[in-house]
């Protein structure tokens, strides 16, 4: 099997999980979209997928996006790319320009930088507000206690426009509960979209409510050694 074969076989497998899942959870069959995440994978591998029908990406470091992504808009214009990993002040210029959703907002010096370059831009990217709902030190997110603040913060001081809530669970236990915890949050604040689940916990996080689920290594394999 070539690698573009393997791609849009592994693609129409989640694609059926994901809609199980909706169904289970008594929900519309396409209520939860796709994110494939491609990081680290070449752009050969985003082509193979763009030629499968998927048209929404996540990428976790800028750099890797402006390499692969910019050039792929004039053949994919339904295309739409998520910038999903913890992201550095001095790079929120490059994110902005590149990216149709930013899901990793979590601190005040972030937001400022994401605003003043949205303001120079005249780009206007989705936002949402990374929560670390396991309040885990080596994880970028906001910490729960100060996330509500932090939401309207983002909103209100800083003019982000921000649609919802993005959260990576602790690897080791029920990541129900997390779920739970950001959708009743998302709620609060009347943001729509939680960005929640990935290759191995999809389906719990569709029965939890969310919106959108980023998987990487169930659509494009292990990732190839740096």
């Amino acid at each position: 099997m070539s690698q573009s074969t393997d791609i849009a076989a592994n693609l129409t497998m989640i694609r059926a999980r994901i809609a199980e899942a909706c169904i289970r959870a008594n929900r519309a069959a396409d209520a939860a979209t796709l994110v494939a995440v491609s990081k680290t994978h070449p752009q050969d591998a985003v082509v193979a997928a763009l030629a499968a029908g998927q048209a929404v990406f996540g990428e976790n470091r800028v750099q890797e996006a402006e390499a692969k992504f910019p050039g792929l808009r004039a053949a994919y214009p339904a295309m739409r790319l998520h910038i999903i990993g913890g992201l550095q002040t001095n790079k929120a210029r490059d994110a902005v320009a590149v990216a149709d959703v930013i899901e990793s907002i979590d601190r005040p010096k972030l937001a400022a930088a994401v605003a003043d370059a949205m303001a120079k831009t005249g780009r206007r990217p989705d936002c949402l507000v990374q929560v670390n709902t396991g309040d885990e030190s080596q994880k970028s997110g906001v910490p729960r206690a100060e996330a509500d603040a932090f939401i309207r913060a983002a909103q209100d001081d800083y003019g982000l426009p921000v649609i919802g809530l993005m959260c990576i669970p602790p690897a080791e236990g029920d990541p129900r509960p997390h779920f739970a915890l950001l959708r009743e949050m998302a709620a609060r604040h009347g943001l729509s979209v939680l960005s929640m689940g990935m290759s191995g916990d999809f389906e719990a996080a569709i029965a939890e409510g969310a919106t959108h689920v980023r998987v990487g290594t169930a659509i494009f394999g292990h990732r190839p050694a740096p």
